[in-house]
């Protein structure tokens, strides 16, 4: 028996309409799966520096993966950590980084990544000492780095050599001991979004140490977002 043509139409009708639910709610899913953005940007006024704090640490400590080690950045507005590695700064701008570093480190499989790049001055401060290099075979070794390749910037970022490390992000630096790694540079004028991530392998569990948290926006890998302010 055929299908009258008005029923076939109200059927694909149907099927369409089902159809674009399951794209819109997937859309919708990954939203709000998606890390969120801090702002450096809006309301930023020209000539002025942008002073981002971030925090490494060894285990995030709760939600889908607490066993992973993360990143956090500080909302400028309202202070509070926010789990994600997305921000948006301005071009052409210098942006002042303190990244209060809570995990253990360990040698370098390559000794390059040591190498302080792309910073003004192509120096850090590790506690208040200025260092263009840090050797991973003395202290407590490298916990992680903060690298854009696309910009030629690399900070390694020294390990901790207590015991006692902080386990649930984020960390509170009167209470934990942490290093505090300073350094600047300044972003390019075309805007874009420009990859960073870390370049010591602590995906612990995955093959050769570079999968998981490696690999995963919101962790250790993430995306400078230079904007028009």
């Amino acid at each position: 028996m055929r299908m009258a043509r008005s029923t076939r139409i109200a059927l694909v009708a149907v099927v369409l309409g089902i159809a674009t639910g399951l794209i819109v709610f997937v859309g919708m899913a990954y939203v709000r799966t998606s890390p969120p953005t801090v702002d450096f940007a809006t309301g930023h006024r020209a000539g002025q520096a942008v002073n981002v704090h971030m925090q490494t640490v060894g285990t995030y400590g709760k939600g889908t993966h607490p066993t992973w080690v993360s990143y956090l950045i500080q909302d400028p507005k309202t202070g509070r950590w926010v789990h994600t590695t997305l921000l948006d700064v301005p071009a052409d701008t210098r942006v002042n980084f303190t990244i209060y570093q809570f995990d253990s480190g360990s040698p370098l499989r390559n000794q390059q990544v040591g190498l302080v790049q792309g910073t003004i001055g192509g120096k850090m401060s590790v506690n208040g000492k200025s260092l263009r290099l840090l050797n991973s075979y003395s202290n407590a070794g490298v916990a992680h780095t903060f690298s854009i390749p696309t910009l030629g910037v690399n900070v390694p970022l020294l390990g901790v050599s207590s015991p006692n490390l902080c386990g649930v992000a984020p960390c509170s630096t009167a209470r934990w001991p942490h290093n505090v790694v300073r350094f600047s540079f300044v972003t390019p004028k075309a805007v874009g979004q420009y990859a960073w991530q870390c370049f010591v392998p602590c995906g612990a569990g995955w093959l050769y140490g570079n999968g998981g948290p490696m690999q995963t926006i919101g962790y250790m890998d993430g995306l400078l977002k230079v904007v028009q302010a």
